[in-house]
């Protein structure tokens, strides 16, 4: 017998289980567009960030019933650490060749030789290592605290803030983002 506004959905065992969904799809509908920000920003890739996304809502739905508190920060918490697995398993693709790839980034323009800074700052968050991409993108771009940060990642707030200490050093650091002279007028006013 089926109750209205429950699914029986069919766990990787095998087993199936109940899920009440009126919750869930009410938070899938007003969370999902944050959650896929994030997603993106942490893979740089729409379609491994919409993938990942998915993967953990369906870990999220088989514990929907046991969430307390804040759900969005127990998705997010399962994006980061699926998104670790995947970076630990993944193959970055690269295949030897005897012709060498083209050596400008897509936003140089021919004028200027200069790429978009958007550009070399994306590039620059990319060369950071996985860690602390995730509490740059936690802390500045979803604009969670330290203490946020700390629980979605699983780590003490001393953690974050070494992490975080460190990938700013590094973007500081980057060449791509020092060789940046901004224009001055005349004046020498900026």
């Amino acid at each position: 017998m089926v109750t209205p506004g429950v699914t029986m959905l069919r766990h990787s065992e095998g087993v199936e289980v109940g899920v009440e969904r009126d919750g869930f799809d009410a938070f899938v509908a007003a969370r999902s567009t944050r959650l896929l920000r994030t997603a993106y920003l942490l893979t740089h890739d729409r379609g491994l960030a919409e993938d990942l996304v998915q993967t953990a809502l369906a870990k999220a739905w088989f514990a929907w019933g046991r969430i307390e508190g804040a759900p969005e920060a127990y998705v997010r918490r399962i994006m980061v650490n699926t998104y670790s697995t995947w970076w630990r398993r993944k193959w970055n693709g690269e295949e030897p060749t005897d012709e060498l790839p083209e050596t400008g980034p897509a936003g140089r323009t021919r004028e200027s030789g200069r790429t978009d800074d958007r550009t070399d700052l994306w590039d620059a968050l990319g060369r950071l290592p996985k860690r602390q991409r995730a509490v740059v993108v936690l802390r500045f771009y979803e604009d969670q605290s330290e203490a946020e940060t700390a629980e979605l990642l699983g780590c003490s707030v001393g953690t974050v803030k070494s992490q975080a200490s460190k990938a700013l050093a590094k973007l500081r650091l980057d060449p791509r983002l020092t060789d940046f002279t901004p224009s001055t007028s005349k004046d020498g006013s900026r």
